[in-house]
């Protein structure tokens, strides 16, 4: 094969003509090559170069060698050099033109040709070169100059190997631009690249080692100094400054293994891995070599070697299958999971395939990094991969006193189902004797479950449970002694995990949480769903109390039973299961945060005090009592002095609880408001002059059932008008209050009355009180706000002598 040539020169020697301009074209090159070569082949200087630059200067001047793809699908290989002159800018380009599909003579790669001896720096005689059919390679890139070119690169070699990797599998990527002082190290990169690059890829990376635009050029790989450097911020291109600061962050694994392999002066292997079964750019085939040669590599590149060789196990022999376990198994400080994961994979593979000679190193190092990595949930080697007894027996006395510290442990932050299991069968595996720790691991994994109701490997639990029955044993009783603090949080266990509750154990507090998701589901009737999950415990509470604090737990949660099912748990269970299981609280709780009109809560409060006399603190015992006065003034039970007494019950109760207060108040307002009242206790009332019980007062004046019975009842409102004029001096609340009733409730009810019951009212008035009461009521129906302070003392200076 043979190639056109073209020269292209600033200036004709012996010319004056700075113009630049083809001087010499071989034949057949179409113009339109030549028109896009023009904007490839130019050349400026360095920043700072001499106008007039000597013999040696010019040989310190970057030269310029470049692959460039063309639009016809051709190539252009060029050589430009700076020349000597009248100006810094003359220069000289040598091109031979590679049409589309062809390559070098003898499918050598373009950057073979740098420094060749057959790239000229004039123009020859004539203007149609000879057609050169060969670019012998110069001594530049002997394979030591080039080792030693790597190993003084490596912190940049699997940055740059990772970039190359993309621009060859995309060539829309990001160009690569690498920051060089010296032209011939950009060159030395491409030399690299074209020994690890697939064939094609290599043939085709387009590249230039030296120029002042970058941003112009249409290169794959672009090589320029370090004072042309900072223009390039665009993200288009990844910089690679090869002299400044070492780069950071990961890389792929055959990036990182390719660097590796030049820093460990074996690019001979990139030949050897080539010729391994595997796709471009896989690091399987790479890494495999490079650990059956001694390489020592990294964690992704181990794994790589790993998942290659797991996935064609027939295809090793058994010293490869020695050397890749050994450098497995060789000391590492920087093993991950997804190695370990790789490894596993490698011995499934490989056993039954080799001896378990070859696999029980693999498998010691799987077992010993599922103990000391929390993260390396792995699926363990079964026993037949360790070679001998032996073998288990010392690997279980060097594992044991991490695996049993971590088994149990009381807390572990981050603490999964999963890991406990995965440390429980590596126990099994290698028969440790966990007789003495059983009882702290099952509390352990008790609390990892209830702390974490939605285990994160539920089905391996089960299997586990399967499998060793002492720790299902062992667990169960744990989680049922637990269930009785914690019940809702067992219910939702079980209800994602069904675990088994077959055995001879009881279980009682368990089966109760297994079975309430479906005794509350059955109706809004929680005294019957309690009464189903106690008879799935299979105790009654008055043989075992426990069971009805489990139960309470399940069927309320965090909600407080009503009154009138505090009533009927305390009736059914009696005081005494109440007292041992500790739900009397419950019960207390209930009655204390009742609504106020609920009148159970009285009745509660009153069988609680008789019930657990010792157990209820001073406060709340005062809260019971207030609910206790108000069910005994209902009754007519309460001793006199009803305000005075209620006022001395609040004082013990405080902080009260304002449903109690209201209930208490409210009770006794209510009766006050009737007209069969003890009088003795209405003047005591109105002249406690307490804020509270009057305004418990005022509330309930203005209740439904007061206003009904105003308008249906003239003799009440008779009865009302005569309190609510009376005792005008027995207070500020009082005044107001009563002044606030008469305008505000009876004023509107008398409005609406008819005349014959307006009668009824003033005979009724003068029954109750005397004709000035009634005269009063006149005045004060006739001529609204004008019932003052004077007109009500006279009623009630009148009042109370009648």
């Amino acid at each position: 094969m043979s190639l056109a040539q073209l020269h292209y020169t600033s200036a004709s020697a012996g010319e004056d003509g700075v113009g630049a301009r083809f001087t010499a074209v071989g034949g057949g090159i179409p113009t339109p090559v030549l028109t896009e070569a023009e904007q490839l082949l130019g050349y400026e200087p360095p920043a700072g170069a001499p106008y007039h630059p000597t013999t040696a200067e010019l040989r310190s001047f970057p030269e310029t060698f470049s692959f460039s793809a063309l639009s016809d699908g051709s190539h252009l290989l060029s050589r430009t050099v700076a020349l000597g002159g009248s100006g810094a800018c003359h220069f000289h380009a040598h091109a031979v033109h590679l049409p589309a599909g062809t390559r070098l003579p003898g499918g050598a790669l373009p950057i073979t040709a740098w420094r060749s001896p057959s790239w000229a720096s004039t123009t020859p005689d004539g203007g149609t070169p000879d057609r050169i059919s060969a670019l012998p390679a110069s001594a530049a890139f002997g394979q030591e100059a080039l080792n030693d070119f790597a190993v003084s690169r490596s912190p940049w070699l699997a940055t740059v190997f990772a970039d190359l990797r993309r621009v060859s599998e995309k060539p829309s990527s990001a160009q690569i631009v690498l920051v060089e002082r010296q032209s011939a190290d950009v060159a030395r990169w491409i030399a690299l690249a074209g020994a690890v690059l697939p064939p094609e890829d290599a043939q085709r990376l387009t590249f230039t080692t030296y120029t002042r635009r970058p941003a112009h050029s249409p290169h794959q790989v672009i090589g320029v100094l370090p004072d042309d450097a900072h223009q390039l911020t665009d993200p288009a291109f990844r910089v690679h400054a090869c002299a400044g600061r070492a780069p950071e962050g990961p890389v792929d694994a055959w990036a990182e293994t390719v660097a590796r392999i030049w820093r460990g002066r074996a690019p001979e292997l990139f030949r050897a891995a080539s010729e391994l079964p595997g796709e471009p750019f896989a690091a399987g085939p790479l890494a495999f070599t490079a650990l059956h040669a001694g390489i020592t590599l990294g964690p992704n590149g181990r794994a790589a070697a790993a998942d290659w060789a797991a996935e064609r196990p027939y295809a090793l022999d058994e010293q490869q299958v020695h050397r890749l376990t050994t450098a497995l198994t060789a000391p590492a400080d920087d093993r991950t999971a997804a190695e370990s994961e790789s490894v596993a994979r490698l011995l499934s593979a490989l056993e039954g395939r080799v001896p378990a000679t070859a696999t029980a190193p693999l498998a010691a190092l799987l077992v010993t990094e599922a103990v000391r990595r929390s993260d390396a949930v792995l699926a363990l080697p079964p026993r037949s991969a360790f070679a001998e007894p032996a073998v288990v027996k010392e690997l279980a006395e060097e594992l044991a006193p991490d695996l049993l510290a971590e088994l149990t442990a009381e807390t572990t932050v981050g603490e999964t189902i999963g890991r406990q299991v995965q440390l429980l069968r590596i126990a099994r595996l290698l028969d440790m004797d966990l007789t003495e720790q059983l009882p702290s691991v099952a509390r352990h994994m008790a609390r990892t479950l209830l702390a974490a109701p939605a285990p994160d490997s539920g089905p391996a639990l089960l299997d586990l449970l399967d499998e060793q029955f002492d720790v299902r044993t062992a667990l169960l009783g744990e989680l049922d002694r637990l269930a009785l603090t914690a019940p809702s949080a067992a219910e939702e266990l079980l209800a994602r995990v069904a675990l088994p509750f077959t055995g001879a154990q009881a279980l009682p507090h368990l089966r109760m949480c297994a079975e309430a998701p479906r005794a509350k589901e059955q109706g809004s009737d929680r005294i019957m769903a309690l009464h189903t999950v106690l008879r799935a415990a299979g105790f009654s509470p008055f043989a075992e109390p426990l069971v009805l604090r489990t139960a309470i737990g399940l069927i309320w949660g965090d909600a407080t039973p009503t009154a009138g099912e505090a009533r009927l748990l305390l009736g059914e269970s009696g005081s005494d299961s109440h007292r041992t299981a500790g739900t009397w609280s419950h019960l207390v709780a209930a009655a204390l945060s009742a609504p106020s009109d609920d009148a159970e809560a009285a009745e509660l409060a009153h069988d609680l005090l008789r019930c657990f006399p010792q157990e209820i603190d001073a406060r709340a015992r005062g809260a019971l009592r207030l609910l206790e006065f108000a069910r005994d003034v209902r009754s007519s039970e309460s001793p006199p002095g009803w305000p005075d007494r209620a006022m001395a019950l609040r004082a013990r109760a405080e902080p009260v609880e304002p449903t109690v207060l209201e209930h208490a108040y409210g009770t006794l307002a209510q009766i006050l408001l009737a007209p069969e009242r003890p009088e003795a206790e209405l003047y005591a009332f109105v002249h406690s002059d307490d804020p509270d019980l009057i305004a418990a007062y005022d509330r309930a004046a203005r209740h439904d059932t007061v206003l009904a019975r105003l308008r249906a009842e003239p003799a009440y409102v008779a009865d009302c008008f005569t309190v609510w004029t009376s005792h005008p001096h027995a207070g500020r609340a009082w005044s107001e209050t009563r002044a606030a009733l008469l305008e505000e409730v009876l004023r509107p009810v008398v409005r609406d009355l008819s005349g014959s019951e307006i009668a009824v009212v003033e005979k009724a008035a003068e029954q109750t009180g005397s004709s000035r009461t009634a005269e009063a009521f006149r005045t004060w129906r006739r001529r609204p706000g004008t019932f003052g302070r004077r007109l009500g003392s006279r009623l009630a200076a009148r009042v109370r002598r009648s």
